[in-house]
């Protein structure tokens, strides 16, 4: 019986894999581009990396210059982005809405890995 577990099981001790293989990362930064007369980039803007393929997803944020950077496998991606900001500096609130998306996004360790969403905005205006 032990022998018989053993030769069943031989085959996976075998040909397990192995976790000491090296993945190799490439920076992507992206850069959110807002449309003229409407706000300067600002921290906070959350854009999602999608891989085409692969069924991953990357989230994260902006920096004050409206650049998040992700640190992925080479591949194929999608990046995107929806948010709100309120205006408040003024005497007239307004709330704008952001949104934009980049396809085909070539990441690889040969290349700058930098790409821009040029963004589409609609506003509204608050009254307080």
């Amino acid at each position: 019986m032990a022998l018989a577990l053993l030769v069943c099981h031989l085959p996976f001790v075998l040909f397990a894999c192995s976790y000491d293989e090296d993945v190799e990362l490439c920076t992507l930064s992206v850069q959110l581009v807002y449309p003229d007369d409407t706000v300067e980039p600002y921290e906070g803007a959350p854009v999602e990396l999608r891989s085409t393929g692969r069924n991953a997803v990357f989230t994260d944020s902006t920096d004050a210059s409206g650049i998040v950077r992700f640190r992925v496998t080479p591949g194929i991606y999608e990046a995107s982005t929806s948010s709100q900001f309120l205006d408040s500096t003024g005497t007239t609130w307004w709330r704008y809405n952001f949104n934009g998306i980049r396809s085909m996004i070539v990441v690889s360790s040969d290349s700058l890995n930098r790409v821009a969403i040029e963004l589409k905005a609609s506003r509204k205006r608050v009254v307080h």
